[in-house]
């Protein structure tokens, strides 16, 4: 096969992946509101716990060093 009918092949194939998006597209369920308001909290207080967290182990290490190095 030489590069032009490998070319003309790609841009045939590039209507058969549209096709094939759309299709998938149609099979998607689409979260409602109370659902991604939901998510979004826990993402937020579970982002606020594991900051929390990382900065009290900061501190215990930073002190674990002072102490030690003293």
């Amino acid at each position: 096969m030489n590069a032009f009918a490998k070319v003309r092949q790609f841009f045939r194939g590039i209507g058969g992946f549209f096709t094939e998006v759309k299709a998938e597209m149609r099979k998607v369920s689409y979260p409602s509101r109370e659902e991604v308001i939901g998510t979004t909290w826990v993402v937020l207080v579970t982002s606020v716990i594991f900051a929390v967290y990382l900065w009290l182990a900061d501190l215990v290490i930073v002190h674990l060093f002072r102490t030690l190095g003293s």
